[in-house]
């Protein structure tokens, strides 16, 4: 026990020095749980430190530079942290009494802002790659020479004082509500997560869901998703989902007859539902909760109905897929390898906790780090889930380095938010989306849903979302949608673009982990999306959908969505005791597809649920007959 005690401190000074500021960072947010600050002050302090970390844990790679010049470079940067953050804390007074547009604005304002912005440009390069990098720089471009284009993207752009002034000198720019949603919520959960994978809870998932569906039809596809959207339900991000749960189900489900590409796609759609699953959602879902003004538990409960439709849809295509295929379930002895789940249940205590703290009516961020906390009692409750020193300082690595990552591009992205704005860019698209749709809430719906995709390759899905948000939300509610619905809508699209091809991160990182055909794992994941990618519009037209109105009204609308989709995944899965061919498959789909559409008891409603149903089944019974009279199913038909 002494040997598994012992802390072993980084030999890396690099390591070193970015440890012990991740330390000084959890102190930081621990101490303003209690004691909160000025934004001024909390926002400079929480973004220098991610950037510094950035900087430490990513440093710069290119083999066109001499490594002494890399580490220069790296050094230079982190120096220029430090110093934005001494101009933030010594101007800290001026900077909260002055008047927007009123007061005057210095050169050494202009100098810091300038390389505050540049500083955020590279980190995000270093986080999440040139795609964001490129975005901001149309929009900073935007704004100095908006002047110079046509129509109603035209305006007289801003003079560098005032752009500097809009976007780092306010709390309307990097250092608004993107940067005030990683400082009061996103850092915590990341917290939570960081330590309940270093105690086991990631593993417990997959192991659990192993047992519970390994022998099932499609029992490892099932595994595979029951355990990614526990897993997602924690950490929130589709890639780190895929890269940690894909390891396990990926091999697995190859070992039972699942094609590569196959496999990988099953487990990419799936870790990117767990952006939708509560209680940890997506870091947008904290955004929007920012956004709205309204409590993250509010956005949570709101996304459970939409998560649990896609995740059953998911589980009907996976299983009729299976038995259309012949794909073989796991053997009891392979089911039995799987460690006891016994001994470790009371893992699953802190996210539990977690979940009664939101639904009591705690804080989000107290909630969180409660919960982180009871990830360092929990485990000691059998002698058999102990941890020691090494878990622990995983955990203090990873929480603050993931934060880092998360931090510095979504405050990047203030600077979208607010020449967005600022220039009224975000009303004039509104007014030209509108006017392009001819007022049809359907056509707008599908462009704000085209859009949303679009965006959504090769971006993070917080940055496609506040875009979306920024730009698309206005102009659905003028249509007469509810905000929350406008902002899950969109929301809801920006998730599954991260499996929508050409460029599908989550399918990219799952054909990594499973050896597959990138090409072919996108598509695969993308056909696996379709089965629920037409919900968001159900919510949009059946608020129930999102909690909202009396519970009949919720349980109503719930299993209307539920039943709706799952005859829709039969056309996906396409089997009903037999392998459905297309002219069977095509009028099961389109019912499918206008129950989900149409709102819960509406006529079309009434109408596509009867025909499609009656259709399947038909088809499952007069197989049935079949197989009793000794015929076989055609599969052909």
């Amino acid at each position: 026990m002494e040997e598994k005690m012992r802390l072993e401190p980084p030999r890396n000074p690099t390591l070193t020095l970015a440890f012990a500021t991740g330390l000084a960072l959890i102190a930081f947010q621990i101490w303003l749980l209690f004691s909160p600050q000025q934004p001024l002050f909390e926002r400079p302090i929480h973004l220098a430190a991610a950037l510094v970390l950035l900087f430490l844990y990513r440093p710069l790679r290119t083999d066109a530079l001499p490594k002494w010049l890399r580490a220069a470079i790296d050094t230079s940067l982190i120096l220029a942290s430090v110093a934005v953050l001494g101009y933030y804390l010594t101007g800290f007074v001026r900077l909260t009494t002055r008047m927007e547009n009123v007061s005057p604005i210095f050169p050494i304002d202009i100098v810091f802002g300038a390389m505050l912005v540049f500083l955020l440009l590279e980190g995000a390069r270093r986080a999440v790659g040139w795609v964001l990098v490129w975005v901001l720089l149309v929009f900073i471009a935007y704004a100095f020479w908006g002047d110079v284009l046509p129509g109603w993207l035209k305006f007289r752009g801003f003079e560098t004082d005032a752009a500097i002034e809009i976007t780092t000198m306010t709390t309307a720019g990097v250092l608004g509500i993107t940067t005030s949603t990683s400082v009061s919520f996103i850092f915590y959960f990341i917290l939570f997560g960081a330590f309940y994978a270093a105690v086991g809870g990631g593993q417990l998932f997959i192991d659990l869901a192993i047992r519970a569906a390994g022998r099932a039809t499609g029992g490892t596809a099932k595994a595979a998703i029951i355990g990614s959207s526990l897993m997602g339900s924690i950490s929130g991000s589709a890639v780190a989902n895929v890269v940690s749960t894909g390891v396990f189900t990926i091999p697995l489900m190859k070992r039972t007859g699942v094609p590569d590409h196959r496999a990988a796609g099953i487990e990419a759609i799936a870790s990117t539902g767990g952006q939708l699953m509560p209680p940890i959602m997506g870091v947008a879902a904290f955004i929007m909760a920012e956004l709205l003004g309204v409590p993250y538990v509010d956005i949570a409960l709101a996304g459970l109905i939409p998560a649990v439709a896609f995740y059953l849809a998911l589980m009907v295509v996976v299983d009729l897929s299976a038995r259309r295929e012949g794909v073989r379930a796991l053997t009891a002895e392979e089911v039995s390898q799987t460690p006891a789940i016994g001994p470790r249940l009371h893992l699953i205590l802190p996210p539990l906790i977690l979940i009664a703290m939101l639904v009591s009516g705690f804080s989000a961020a107290y909630s969180a780090v409660v919960a982180a906390g009871a990830c360092l009692v929990v485990p000691f409750l059998r002698r058999n889930t102990w941890i020691g020193m090494k878990e622990i300082t995983e955990a203090l690595r990873d929480a603050p380095k993931q934060a880092a990552e998360v931090a510095v591009p979504i405050a990047a992205i203030g600077l979208v938010i607010a020449v967005a704005v600022q220039s009224n860019l975000a009303l004039k698209f509104a007014g030209s989306l509108l006017t392009l749709s001819e007022g049809s809430i359907y056509a707008s719906l599908m462009l704000a849903m085209v859009g949303c995709i679009v965006m959504g390759m090769g971006l993070p899905t917080v940055a496609a979302y506040i875009i979306g948000a920024v730009l698309f939300v206005p102009a659905i509610q003028d249509l007469g949608v509810e905000p929350l619905a406008a902002h899950f809508f969109i929301f809801y699209y920006c998730v599954l673009s991260m499996v929508t091809p050409p460029v599908a991160l989550a399918s990219f990182a799952a054909a990594g982990v499973g050896k597959a055909s990138t090409v072919r794992t996108s598509l695969s994941a993308f056909g696996l999306s379709l089965v629920a990618f037409f919900v968001p519009f159900a919510f949009v037209f059946d608020t129930a959908l999102l909690a909202q109105g009396s519970l009949a009204q919720i349980a109503f609308s719930a299993l209307s969505l539920i039943v709706s989709t799952a005859l829709w995944a039969v056309a996906f899965g396409g089997w009903a005791g037999r392998p459905l061919g297309s002219m069977t498959r095509l009028p099961i789909g389109l019912a499918g597809l206008a129950a989900v559409i149409a709102p819960s008891g509406s006529t079309v409603w009434i109408v596509a649920l009867a025909i499609g149903w009656a259709l399947t089944i038909a088809v499952a019974l007069s197989t049935r007959r079949g197989n009793r009279a000794g015929l076989r199913p055609d599969p052909a038909e």
